[in-house]
């Protein structure tokens, strides 16, 4: 039987530093189902006595980013009165940052969350996306960090919003087997990446989008006809915009068994080579 554990998430912030670092160590033990309790935002103590409270009437394990050290000093004191184990994830990074750099930390609440030229710049990638999406604007390919080409449904749009969110201007051009890709494509100085997967993943993927457009044909027999998913097709289509990205020597990433995240820091690696 599957152990199920209640892990509560504090923060003094979004919380999305913290739910990552949770998600990285729950993927490592399959035979526990987790669920999460996120109290993002508590900046007083009036706020953390209302969690602590919870958390008694919902018994489990706290992991906290909390900064401030009366705040911290009450989350302490708060575990340790209902016998609850508490693990501050920032604490130690900051104390050995602190030791290195021989400066205290500000511990301010959200600190990394700044309206700086970063935040900006990720702001300007993203507006980029929305316009460069799927073939959109191909004048502007010249403006990109990268452009990303492929068949239908192998991530090419989820791939750039993620890198976007790094500040990377990321256009994406679909390509189509019959159909000649614009001609700004073949004349741009900026990096272009293919990106293929598994014929039998590329169909799963394509049957599942047909299904949800067209629900009153849900068997899966009921869009066989189609050449989207026919198997020797989808073969062919991924073969020639394979020879398409070897004739014009465009880097080829398989992502079938790569998430967004594995895929798009293989393509940050491409990119700083080949800067």
């Amino acid at each position: 039987m599957q152990k199920i554990l209640t892990l509560h998430l504090v923060s003094e912030a979004t919380g999305q530093t913290l739910d990552s670092v949770a998600r990285a160590c729950i993927a490592q033990f399959p035979n526990t189902e987790v669920r999460l309790r996120h109290w993002n935002l508590i900046r007083t103590q009036i706020q953390l006595r209302r969690v602590l409270r919870h958390i008694a009437n919902n018994r489990g394990p706290v992991m906290s980013t909390l900064t401030d050290p009366i705040l911290q000093a009450d989350m302490e004191a708060g575990c340790a009165s209902l016998h609850i184990r508490l693990l501050d994830v920032l604490d130690n990074a900051l104390h050995f940052l602190a030791e290195e750099t021989g400066e205290e930390a500000t511990r301010h609440p959200g600190g990394q969350y700044i309206m700086d030229e970063n935040y900006y710049q990720r702001i300007e990638a993203m507006h980029y996306v929305l316009a460069h999406d799927d073939g959109q604007e191909t004048r502007g390919l010249n403006k990109a960090d990268v452009i990303l080409v492929g068949v239908s449904r192998v991530s090419k749009t989820p791939t750039c919003f993620y890198l976007a969110n790094r500040g990377i201007k990321a256009a994406n051009v679909p390509l189509v087997m019959g159909i000649e890709p614009p001609e700004a494509l073949f004349n741009t100085t900026k990096p272009v990446i293919g990106l293929t997967i598994d014929p039998e993943r590329l169909i799963e993927i394509r049957r599942n989008r047909l299904n949800q457009m067209m629900p009153g044909k849900s068997r899966p027999e009921a869009v066989t006809d189609y050449a989207y998913i026919d198997l020797e097709k989808v073969q062919e289509e991924l073969h020639w915009a394979r020879r398409l990205c070897r004739r014009h020597n465009w880097p080829v990433i398989d992502v079938t068994r790569r998430s967004i995240e594995e895929t798009s820091a293989s393509i940050l690696e491409l990119i700083a080579i080949t800067a």
